[in-house]
């Protein structure tokens, strides 16, 4: 599909407010607890938001598979606001510190990205109350970090599996795609009847592992994008604003929060999830384009009501 310059329809914007890795050491605003979680999805809902992208932690402030965190968060954010709640199918890693003593004496420390199982993901479609959408990873690749890299394992059986049951219990998909060849493997999925448009991704720049944060690398993932899609940018980092911006003047929706940048400005931390939606709300209505609100949402992404 062709970007569109002219585009007036209204942006979705998603805050993924707590992300797979990093935790307050990070950004102390970063919110971890079922709570904290709920409170930051109230406030960018009101600044704007219409989904909030989940991802929760235990009580050691790491990522986990445990559903009671799960259940606990998504009903705290469900009795808080209506926006739509978004479970992020990766779980997140969990930071594993290795302590050893060299041969000369010397202390080290080294640090293991764990990766939760295909079993415990598939988890997920068990947490109730149920959420109004999942996503889904369209491709294994080596997700690389400042703490460590390991193989981020999307295998497409498991995809499919996973596809399946979500279509069966009526959730909405949103499809996580890391480079061209990952769009190719969701066409795979249209040609044989198990997905069909409109189909709503999220194209994902910037990982190392993944495609370069670049206006060339958007460019061409949204021409392989098949017609009538809707699409969003995520990049973390130092590219994050920028291509946001960059994405809603094609005509695209954004992502933005504490997951993919920890700062609101150059060395400056973000103060809240919330101010990280103003800007990009502030931005769109300079563009010439309004914010959509969680109904609105819902029916350009076709979710149940």
């Amino acid at each position: 599909m062709k970007p569109d310059l002219l585009s007036d329809n209204k942006v979705i914007i998603t805050a993924a407010i707590t992300g797979g890795i990093h935790g307050k050491w990070a950004n102390p605003s970063l919110p971890i607890t079922a709570e904290e979680q709920a409170q930051a999805a109230l406030e960018c809902y009101e600044a704007g938001a219409s989904i909030v992208h989940i991802h929760v932690r235990g009580d050691d402030g790491q990522n986990t598979p445990d559903l009671k965190y799960y259940n606990k968060t998504i009903k705290f954010i469900g009795e808080n606001c209506p926006i739509i709640r978004q479970i992020g199918n990766g779980i997140g890693a969990r930071l594993e510190e290795h302590h050893f003593t060299t041969k000369s004496g010397k202390k080290r420390v080294t640090t293991e990205i764990v990766q939760p199982t295909l079993e415990q993901r598939l988890n997920l479609l068990e947490i109730e109350p149920s959420p109004e959408m999942h996503t889904i990873n369209a491709g294994t690749f080596e997700f690389r970090t400042p703490y460590g890299g390991s193989i981020f394992q999307n295998p497409m059986d498991f995809n499919r599996t996973y596809i399946k049951r979500c279509k069966k219990k009526g959730f909405g998909i949103e499809i996580e795609v890391y480079d061209s060849s990952h769009i190719s493997n969701i066409l795979d999925f249209v040609d044989t009847g198990l997905l069909e448009s409109p189909l709503h991704f999220s194209l994902v720049l910037g990982i190392k592992g993944g495609a370069p944060a670049t206006p060339e690398n958007l460019l061409q993932m949204v021409h392989q994008l098949p017609e009538g899609s809707t699409w969003q940018v995520v990049t973390v980092g130092k590219y994050h604003f920028r291509t946001n911006a960059i994405a809603m003047a094609m005509g695209g929706n954004v992502r933005t929060g504490l997951e993919d940048t920890i700062y609101y400005g150059k060395g400056e931390l973000a103060q809240s999830n919330a101010q990280l939606v103003k800007r990009i709300v502030k931005i769109a209505k300079e563009l010439g384009r309004e914010i959509a609100t969680v109904d609105e949402a819902k029916q350009i992404l076709n979710l149940n009501p």
